[in-house]
């Protein structure tokens, strides 16, 4: 399948617009959201230490995410062509390899950032834009897997942030209550990844790449995606218990409940509703994320 790069033959430069639409500032909340969660379970705020929270915030989202998704707009153009032929490259806003150059100064841009945080940031950095390319591109398009995909998105967008956060913020390794609870909100984001693949069900099929929804079908794709979500934070309740923070595990719980109730409406029609859920349902996923954050920020000194 081909795709017309530039349907607009006389725009040689991209429309400021499109840019902007093609590095998607609303995909930035996820990972800066889970680094300042890995800045306060970190238990510790040393003098100074500011500029390089404001810094590792625009690094983890206008800079790494922006360009994740501008590689992710380039190597995905023949996909969106068929599902979303607006966007900025198929609709030709973006013309020729404009795309590529945006995701290659990016990523140029992120490492520079990165060496600017030491060791710990330049070295999560450099995962980071690794997983943003081998998510998307040929030969390695880990995306073609609706296991492996979501898998890779979630520890990017959740996991490790929140472990870099944490690192910056204590110069040196996390402590096991970050590592353990980053890692179960970094799994449960998998069944986030999954809700986004429901709208791009026909190009995927056709392209060649098989989300958990082409895989499974909506039905049990939606309930995959709802049990992944789920069950970490259960487990995080229950750790939260064990180290002595009931009050903190109580308010999870009340967000679990409540994603629960929201889960039932969207399982009745998955299709319909994936989008809905992913603004209802995710805000209080979010949330816990913060309140297990707090919880551990005393177990971490």
């Amino acid at each position: 399948m081909s795709v017309n790069l530039d349907l607009h033959p006389s725009r040689r430069w991209p429309d400021p617009a499109a840019l902007l639409r093609l590095i998607k500032p609303v995909t930035w909340f996820p990972p800066m959201w889970a680094y300042a969660c890995g800045l306060v379970s970190a238990g510790a705020w040393p003098e100074g230490s500011w500029s390089v929270a404001l810094l590792g915030l625009l690094l983890a989202g206008p800079i790494v995410c922006g360009m994740s998704q501008a590689a992710n707009d380039w190597c995905d153009r023949h996909v969106d062509a068929i599902n979303e032929p607006g966007r900025p490259i198929p609709s030709g806003r973006v013309p020729g390899r404009w795309g590529l150059w945006v995701a290659l100064a990016m990523t140029a841009l992120a490492l520079l950032v990165g060496r600017a945080l030491g060791p710990w940031g330049f070295g999560a950095t450099c995962v980071a834009v690794a997983a943003a390319w081998a998510y998307s591109v040929e030969p390695l398009r880990v995306k073609r897997s609706g296991w492996w995909g979501p898998m890779l998105v979630a520890f990017a967008y959740e996991g490790l942030p929140w472990f870099t956060g944490a690192a910056i913020l204590s110069q040196g390794a996390p402590s096991f209550f970050v590592v353990v609870i980053a890692a179960l909100y970094a799994t449960g984001a998998q069944g986030i990844m999954v809700l986004n693949d429901f709208k791009a069900v026909e190009g995927d099929r056709a392209t060649g790449i098989r989300s958990m929804v082409v895989l499974k079908g909506p039905a049990v794709a939606a309930r995959i995606a709802c049990s992944v979500m789920i069950l970490p934070q259960a487990l995080v309740v229950a750790l939260l218990l064990i180290w002595t923070q009931p009050l903190h595990a109580a308010a999870i719980l009340v967000l679990i409940v409540a994603q629960v109730g929201l889960m039932r409406r969207f399982l009745a029609d998955p299709t319909g509703r994936a989008l809905w859920y992913s603004a209802a349902g995710v805000p209080f996923y979010v949330a816990g994320m913060m309140v297990a954050a707090l919880a551990i920020r005393g177990l971490a000194l």
